[in-house]
């Protein structure tokens, strides 16, 4: 059994995004968005690549 699920998960990355939004580091947060965003393309170009 998972005690750290994906609803956890989301919890921590939305309590890191407030913080840094307080703390007006939004250099920081391009650069994890920017990350994510790669993340998430790489994850879509290996499922689509798994459909072929």
């Amino acid at each position: 059994m998972m005690t750290e699920g994906p609803d956890h998960y989301f919890e921590q990355q939305d309590m890191a995004l407030q913080l840094m939004i307080l703390e007006n580091k939004s250099d920081e947060l391009t650069d994890i968005l920017v990350e994510a965003l790669q993340d998430a393309l790489e994850l879509l170009r290996d499922e689509q690549g798994t459909l072929h």
